[in-house]
């Protein structure tokens, strides 16, 4: 595999793999600027490097080694980096490594000045899409489905947290449906159960209090387009079977009327919340919810797809740059961008968009350093919150420490067992401790796993 542009050259070793290894792994540089993304597949054996031998996958970097590191194989088969006594060292998730370290999914690798992100092998293409930026496999496969989604007529259901963009995206579904009447968009967390009915199906004159002429509807405004109802989860319970009406029949009837209009509108939804939750709980129907989940799209925040964040810092750049008509660059050092890529984002794009508008409004010099960029943003000093960051960023070394007090907890994967394991050295007293668990169903789990144990390691 090679790419004359990137700088990026690798001829795979050939042998047998771990059932691990068999998940695939790949390795997607993404900075400097100057190494284009390229995914560099992961095997055992494999070396990162600046040298041209065929063991070696070349990154041609002035400050990654000739043999920098090399893939190997730990306990379980569950593959490590080793660094190879190469001359700037090698970082896993900011951390320095000289042992073996776990490349586990989403673990940010320094090589030098060099940052690459680990995932799943994607069967994707490298994003230039503007709207949908991104080279990770989430975004590739995302990118696959809206266009496969865009030009079906059937309501569409979005799933992603705060700030991951699904406006943006539905207004990407409505541009490439082929539709020629508008986009119209409504938050249902924003008003009242009843203006919510009132906007969404239109009244009538003197239908209620304050109704002094009639309103259509935004079922009607957006006839022959597409309505966008934002934070669907919040929609009153007693207002879904009119909406589930609308969409089986194609006819609404505005408040205070008897009589019904035929639209043509494609329903786009979106929410933060867990709807087969809510179902369950009865706080959502699930008619409803099986009607507008005939296409369903998740949104991965930002911190499951780390190698796209410097992808969506330059099309917010560019967003800031129209809108004032300016010319203002990004560019940063190698510990500014390593500390943005850890940072856990869990506003997400809007986070991202804040951070943008800070720097391309000061005045400070290029590429930015990592102190110009914590005076700008000062919340990216601390480590990542334990909730929402810790569930997806898997732990590593510092994370199974004998001093650690951590309580119970469910059954892990067999992946997440094996990271961890190998993580401690093979200890099953660390182990059960990260766990919060008895050492003898440590030994359960790996036997019931399959994991060979390590006891001369306790």
């Amino acid at each position: 595999m090679t790419d004359s542009h990137s700088g990026f050259q690798a001829t795979e070793p050939q042998g047998p793999t771990s059932e691990w290894e068999g998940s695939a792994r790949e390795l997607t540089v993404v900075y400097p600027e100057a190494l284009p993304a390229q995914a560099i597949p992961l095997r055992r054996g494999l070396v990162l490097g600046r040298s041209p031998d065929t063991d070696v996958a070349c990154i041609f970097h002035s400050t990654i080694s000739r043999r920098h590191a090399r893939v190997e194989t730990g306990l379980g088969g569950i593959l490590c980096l080793q660094d190879l006594s190469s001359r700037n060292g090698t970082r896993i998730n900011g951390e320095r490594h000289d042992s073996p370290a776990p490349l586990t999914v989403q673990a940010l690798v320094r090589l030098g000045d060099v940052l690459a992100v680990v995932d799943e092998t994607s069967s994707g293409s490298f994003g230039e899409d503007p709207v949908l930026p991104g080279a990770s496999p989430k975004m590739a496969r995302l990118r696959g489905l809206v266009e496969r989604a865009a030009p079906d007529p059937a309501s569409v259901l979005i799933i992603g947290e705060t700030g991951t963009g699904k406006e943006r995206l539905a207004k990407e579904i409505h541009r490439r449906s082929g539709r020629g009447g508008p986009f119209v968009a409504l938050s249902c967390a924003e008003l009242s159960p009843q203006l919510i009915e009132s906007q969404l199906f239109g009244h009538e004159r003197g239908a209620f209090t304050g109704a002094s002429a009639a309103q259509p509807g935004l079922f009607v405004a957006a006839h022959g387009g597409t309505l966008f109802l934002d934070e669907l989860g919040e929609l009153p319970l007693d207002l879904q079977p009119k909406l589930l009406r609308v969409l089986q029949e194609g006819e609404v009837r505005p408040l205070g009327s008897v009589n019904g209009r035929k639209v043509d509108v494609r329903v786009v939804a979106a929410t933060n919340r867990d709807l087969p939750v809510q179902v369950e709980a009865e706080q959502f129907r699930r008619d409803l919810y099986a009607r507008l989940s005939l296409w369903e799209l998740r949104l991965p925040p930002l911190r499951e797809r780390r190698q796209d964040i410097l992808a969506w810092v330059s099309v917010l750049l560019g967003a800031w740059n129209r809108e004032r008509g300016a010319e203002a660059a990004l560019t940063f050092q190698a510990d500014a961008a390593e500390r943005i890529l850890l940072h856990s984002w869990l506003d997400n794009l809007r986070g991202l968009d804040r951070m943008v508008h800070r720097l391309a409004s000061m005045d400070v010099p290029r590429p930015i350093s990592l102190r110009s960029l914590l005076e700008a943003m000062p919340e990216l000093l601390g480590p990542p919150p334990p909730d929402r960051a810790q569930a997806s960023l898997p732990p590593l070394a510092p994370a199974v420490r004998q001093s650690d007090v951590i309580p119970a907890r469910a059954r892990p994967s067999r992946e997440e067992l094996l990271q961890v394991y190998a993580a401690s050295g093979g200890s099953v007293r660390a182990t059960a401790k990260h766990f919060g668990r008895d050492r003898r169903q440590i030994y359960r789990w790996l036997e019931s796993f399959g994991i060979p144990r390590e006891p001369e390691q306790d």
